[in-house]
């Protein structure tokens, strides 16, 4: 089992900026590819930015791409997304998941969710 528990969220004006954290516990964080997901109301989760064991690879949405940092620590078995120039249209919740081995862009290629921290973004 992963413990996942994400940190960061809050309220912030568009143009600005917000850093999620995800601690992990449980298992050797540094077999997992990690990504981050986000879920609006009223619509469906998708997929954010995901980062590979080691941090070498990263991949990114097309909407967030240039705006959005995925990096991990594994030292601190802690995964980070950076958020500048934050949109209205960023408003969800975020969630962090983790999966062995490969990274993954699919919501059910993953094993093990958090609990997920809101990010508002007021126009």
């Amino acid at each position: 089992q992963v413990q996942l528990v994400e940190s960061g969220g809050g309220l912030v004006q568009a143009g600005g900026s917000l850093r999620l954290s995800c601690a992990a516990s449980g298992r050797t964080f540094s077999n997992y590819a990690m990504g981050w997901f986000r879920q609006a109301p009223g619509k469906e989760r998708e997929f954010v930015a995901a980062i590979s064991w080691s941090g070498g690879r990263t991949y990114y949405a097309d909407s967030v791409k240039g705006r959005f940092t995925i990096s991990r620590d594994n030292a601190k078995n802690t995964v980070y997304l950076q958020m500048n120039s934050l949109k209205p249209e960023d408003t969800a919740v975020y969630y962090c998941a983790a999966r062995l081995f490969g990274t993954a862009t699919r919501a059910e290629e993953y094993d093990y969710w958090g609990q997920g921290t809101q990010v508002t973004v007021s126009s």
